[in-house]
């Protein structure tokens, strides 16, 4: 974004490779101080060159040479850059704003999603010169500002708390066509649902043990319902749900379409979102929204996200999960109360709430980029 001194409003320029902005463009509504800016995709000479700047901070004043969006952003002499996702293959001089989702390679490094085959390192020294290069810092709790803090020295001032807002898909068109999704899928009704992809973080196994206590101890045999894109941890789900006698009641669906979740949530009896990793879980958002009672893991970050408007469940705890289960199950007067404070929580923190939390980032900066030429 770049602001002229006294002016009354930033202009705006949405920044990205013609490949990725492509349908995005055609997406967005026109507007007087929005444009776009397109640069090359980065090359493999873009790519090398960044990461031996990154591996050897030293080399950063020997290797001059400016990747395809800072060229962009000093062609157009733009003041700060906000990068919405978590990371970014180019760290720019320009002053940028950062957005952290979740730092789990460092605190749980065991999970092959974070560790095998040099994705640890790989995750490491993009986040560790990312972060620590980074103007302003974006987390969307206190535990992620304490993780930042801890893991990458970034100073606490500039890392800013702005809670991660309900995603748009939870919000039903009112001329949407109503679909009978239990048809469509072959599924059975008052099913628990779980959306996410097949990694081994994603705690599947556990659920999986505490649906076969949920029976053993209760006779209440509960169909579960799974969605997300095999990350390779798909096989394993099947093998463990046939051996704990489970298969005619796990419903793996694999990815489906953005237009079925809002149905996939609506009729089901729960969303169960027992993952290990935090604090930025997006899902129990969704289901607030949609007034789908939820159960969430209780893990770093998870009670300031959510507040009172989910039960909360011990992720290692197969037993314990399998209670909660049934608290939501078996009492009606709990699953209206959990639907009542999730349409609260979910309306409590906006996408407008969010964007004008990066306005007055950007506001709060222009006070200090004013001191240097556009040219430098």
């Amino acid at each position: 974004m770049r602001q002229a001194v006294n002016a009354p409003q930033h202009d705006f320029f949405v920044l990205g490779t013609s490949s990725s902005l492509n349908d995005y463009i055609s997406s967005l509504r026109p507007s007087s101080n929005l444009s776009f800016l397109l640069s090359k995709d980065p090359d493999l000479f873009d790519r090398a060159n960044e990461w031996l700047k990154r591996g050897f901070l030293i080399l950063s004043k020997v290797l001059k040479s400016q990747g395809p969006l800072e060229v962009l952003a000093k062609k157009n002499k733009l003041d700060l850059v906000w990068f919405i996702a978590g990371g970014c293959f180019e760290t720019l001089d320009t002053p940028y704003i950062a957005t952290v989702w979740d730092l789990q390679h460092r605190l749980q490094p065991w999970f092959p999603e974070v560790s095998a085959d040099g994705i640890w390192a790989a995750r490491e020294t993009q986040y560790r010169y990312f972060l620590m290069r980074a103007s302003f810092v974006i987390v969307g709790t206190e535990a992620g500002r304490d993780e930042v803090q801890l893991f990458y020295q970034v100073p606490r001032f500039r890392i800013y708390k702005l809670p991660h807002p309900t995603p748009f898909l939870a919000m039903k068109k009112e001329n949407a066509i109503e679909v009978d999704i239990c048809e469509k899928y072959g599924i059975p009704r008052n099913y628990i649902f779980y959306p996410a992809q097949f990694w081994p973080h994603k705690n599947h196994i556990n659920l999986l043990h505490a649906i076969k206590i949920v029976q053993e101890k209760h006779g209440i045999e509960l169909p579960l319902v799974l969605i997300g894109a095999d990350k390779g941890n798909a096989p394993y789900i099947r093998q463990m749900a046939h051996h704990l006698g489970l298969e005619k009641r796990i419903y793996l669906l694999g990815f489906v379409p953005q237009t079925d979740l809002y149905d996939l949530y609506k009729n089901a009896s729960m969303l169960a979102y027992v993952s290990l990793c935090g604090p930025e879980n997006l899902p129990p958002l969704e289901a607030f929204a949609i007034g789908c009672p939820v159960l969430a893991s209780e893990v770093s970050g998870s009670s300031e996200q959510f507040g009172d408007a989910t039960l909360f469940c011990d992720p290692k705890s197969p037993q314990d999960i399998a209670d909660k289960i049934y608290q939501i199950c078996s009492d009606n007067n709990l699953r209206e109360q959990l639907i009542s404070k999730g349409y609260l929580r979910a309306a409590s923190w906006t996408a407008d709430d969010f964007v004008n939390g990066v306005f007055k980032i950007a506001d709060e900066f222009s006070a200090i980029r004013r001191n240097w030429s556009s040219s430098e």
